[in-house]
């Protein structure tokens, strides 16, 4: 999996993408299938943003989080990023079950 972190109007520090990696690793504890994770981080009128994308089995998923301190944006991201991975996880998990259970039926 790969984790890319880039900035707008902010630099990206060592402490910053290391945050940012940490909390991002929780993802992929929950769904194998995760391909890569776009994180941008942004300043815009003293209100610290971060969006991501994650791209879980060819579906891109989309979260923001705006906040004063950009900590606590990356940390309602995660979840929000995490709540959306599980969310189709399963989605997935639900519809080859179902599919399994019609097969099992028809015989």
């Amino acid at each position: 999996m790969q984790i890319n972190v880039t900035g707008h109007h902010v630099e990206v520090t060592p402490a910053l993408r290391a945050y940012v990696t940490e909390k991002m690793q929780r993802i992929c504890r929950h769904f194998d299938h995760v391909i890569s994770i776009n994180v941008i981080l942004k300043v815009d009128n003293h209100q610290q943003q971060a969006e991501g994308t994650v791209n879980a089995a060819g579906k891109p998923l989309f979260a923001q989080e705006t906040d004063s301190d950009m900590y606590a944006a990356i940390d309602g991201l995660s979840d929000k990023l995490d709540r959306q991975v599980r969310r189709f996880k399963d989605r997935v998990r639900s519809h080859h079950a179902s599919r399994a259970n019609r097969a099992a039926s028809m015989n």
